[in-house]
């Protein structure tokens, strides 16, 4: 049957279609139909009426974030479809429609939020002090908190970015590895330099670790500090202990902003050693000048494999 739906032009068609019919695809499996475009219409295999309306709904909110400008993806597909599902239509409505750039990147590409979660994320870190940020990778926590680091200190509101992580090894020894403690660090801390090379090119971001504007080290590089007019973020919180977490923390000074990230499901700490990323986030969450935002499976903004891994292993934890 064909669907309520009128695709105005071209343009539409090809983004509601996606590359290789990828985003129609997305819609096929989650609602077990087949798909098609002919002309302006969409049409579908299907007779149950329960589903056709959900679908169509799904059409209509795609095909309002083509007109914002937005290419969708599959991702996007899930993503939408989960908004309806949950009830969010408006929320997100008012979100695309009145979204702004956190930042731009080197090439002059502007960085969006992409999900609910993740512009409730920005919005608390504009209006917080100290943000704890938990979910799975792909979720933009460590890049996006980079991403406004940097747009603060180009603005002139912090003097100086520190990126740190702990040094606990993914099932391998830094021992073995071969040069410094720099060059046997630096791999760990490679998403911050990524994220760092998007905003400011590589040359860049050299320059200013050279000058000490920006410092990358690790966690135990902070222990006795005060660290003022700064933006400091500390990634792989999860491997943190709550000593060290409380032993960072304390590290804020005056006119300074810190954001926790971590992913409570890749904790590497040796079994005798307790993470101290979830406890340190509720002991503190009721104080009004800390924010804790959660993300999940749905606000992976990766390939939407990603997603339906991370559900498969919640599964085998729980």
């Amino acid at each position: 049957m064909r669907l309520d739906i009128v695709l105005e032009n071209s343009d539409i068609i090809k983004n509601l279609s996606g590359i290789n019919n990828s985003n129609l695809k997305a819609i096929e499996e989650i609602y077990d139909c087949m798909l098609d475009i002919h002309g302006d219409s969409v049409i579908c295999n299907l007779e149950n009426e329960e589903k056709i309306d959900s679908i169509t709904r799904l059409l209509k909110m795609a095909i309002f974030v083509i007109k914002k400008g937005i290419k969708i993806s599959p991702r996007d597909v899930i993503y939408i479809d989960n908004i309806i599902k949950e009830g969010l239509e408006e929320r997100y409505t008012d979100f695309i429609s009145t979204r702004k750039p956190i930042c731009h990147t080197i090439n002059n590409k502007h960085i969006y939020a992409k999900t609910l979660k993740q512009n409730e994320y920005i919005e608390d870190i504009k209006k917080k002090d100290l943000i704890f940020s938990i979910g799975a990778a792909g979720t933009g926590k460590t890049y996006l908190a980079v991403c406004y680091g940097v747009n603060e200190l180009k603005r002139g509101n912090v003097e100086r970015i520190i990126l740190t992580r702990p040094a606990v090894e993914a099932g391998e020894n830094l021992g073995f590895l071969p040069g410094d403690l720099k060059e046997k660090v630096d791999p760990y801390l490679r998403p911050l330099y990524d994220a760092l090379h998007d905003m400011l090119g590589v040359e860049g971001t050299q320059s200013l670790i050279d000058k000490g504007v920006i410092e990358i080290a690790p966690l135990a590089y902070m222990r006795g500090r005060t660290l003022e007019n700064s933006f400091i973020i500390l990634d792989e919180a999860q491997n943190a202990t709550i000593d060290q977490l409380k032993m960072f923390l304390t590290r804020m000074g005056f006119n300074s902003k810190m954001i926790v990230t971590g992913d409570v499901s890749q904790i590497d700490l040796p079994n005798s050693k307790k993470s101290g990323l979830k406890v340190s986030a509720n002991l503190l969450r009721d104080i009004p000048e800390v924010g804790v935002i959660v993300f999940d499976r749905f606000d992976v903004v990766r390939h939407p494999l990603v997603g339906k891994i991370i559900e498969k292993f919640e599964h085998l934890e729980n």
